[in-house]
C-alpha cells in the first residue's frame, strides 16, 4: 500500500527567517563604522609617503635569524627614505617597525582587534587600529611603493596573495613584491611553477610578479633597480589606478 504522506521538501527548511529591527539597525551602522575607517586610514597614510609594507609571522621572536633579518631590512628600508607598515603586532612586524623605529622614516603599525587581542608593539610613530581586515588591507596596499615579504603563515601568506592577484589583475599597479629568504619560500615558488603554470590556472610571466632575494642589500636593490627602470613618479594612469583601489 502507498504510503499518503506527501514528501517533505527539505528546502523549506532552510529559509532564512527575518532579522530582527534591532540587528538590522546594527548592521546599518556597520557601514559608518566601516567608512571611519577608510577615513582615518586614507587621511593619516596619505601623508606618509613613499612607504614600503612589510609582512611576516608574528610568532617568531627576537633572537630569531629571522627577526634580526626583519629588524635590519625595516632599519635599511627607513634611513633610505621610506616609512615601514608592519600589522603593528609582535614578532616579524615588531622588528620590521624595531628598525624602521631606529631609522629616519616613519614606522607605521596598523592593528588589528582580534578575539585573541593581538598587543602592538612599542615601536610605531603612527598607529591605526582597525576591526575590519579588509579595510587593513586596502591600506597595506594603497600607498606602498613595495611589498616585502618575509617567512610568515596564513596571514603572511593572505597579504602575499592578495598583493600578487591585484597587479595581476590591473587592479593595482606594478610594484616590486620581493620574498625574502630562498629557503623558506623555494617550496612554494615551486609549487606555483609545477602546478599552477602547468594547469594553465595562471601563466609563466606571472611568476615575473616577484623577486626571490635573501639580504637586506637585495631587498633596496630590487626596490631601486625597479624604479630607476619605471620612474618613481607615477604616472596619470597609474595615480588613476591608485584612486580607484
Amino acid at each position: 500500500m502507498d504510503d499518503p504522506t506527501p514528501p517533505t521538501d527539505s528546502r523549506a527548511n532552510l529559509r532564512t527567517p527575518l532579522m530582527p529591527s534591532g540587528i538590522m539597525a546594527r548592521e546599518s551602522w556597520k557601514i559608518f563604522r566601516i567608512m571611519a575607517e577608510f577615513v582615518e586610514g586614507f587621511e593619516r597614510l596619505s601623508q606618509i609617503q613613499p612607504s614600503v609594507s612589510v609582512f611576516g609571522s608574528s610568532r617568531t621572536p627576537p633572537g630569531h635569524p629571522y627577526y634580526a633579518l626583519t629588524e635590519e631590512i625595516g632599519r635599511k628600508l627607513s634611513d633610505a627614505g621610506f616609512a615601514v607598515v608592519s600589522g603593528g603586532g609582535p614578532g616579524l612586524m615588531e622588528a620590521a617597525n624595531k628598525g624602521a623605529f631606529a631609522g629616519r622614516s616613519p614606522s607605521v603599525g596598523l592593528n588589528i582587534h582580534l578575539p585573541h587581542e593581538q598587543a602592538a608593539n612599542p615601536f610605531h610613530n603612527v598607529t591605526l587600529t582597525f576591526q575590519h581586515f579588509f579595510a587593513r588591507k586596502v591600506m597595506f596596499v594603497k600607498y606602498a611603493k613595495a611589498y616585502v615579504v618575509l617567512p610568515g603563515g596564513f596571514g603572511t601568506l593572505d597579504e602575499l596573495v592578495e598583493a600578487l592577484t591585484l597587479v595581476q589583475t590591473g587592479k593595482s599597479v606594478r610594484m616590486p613584491i620581493i620574498l625574502v629568504h630562498r629557503p623558506f619560500w623555494s617550496g612554494l615558488i615551486d609549487w606555483f611553477s609545477r602546478t599552477l603554470v602547468a594547469e594553465g590556472v595562471i601563466s609563466g610571466e606571472d611568476l615575473s610578479l616577484f623577486a626571490v632575494v635573501d639580504t637586506a642589500d637585495e631587498v633596496l636593490d630590487a626596490i631601486f633597480r625597479f624604479y630607476e627602470r619605471v620612474g618613481f613618479e607615477p604616472s596619470e594612469e597609474e595615480q588613476e589606478i591608485k584612486l580607484n583601489l
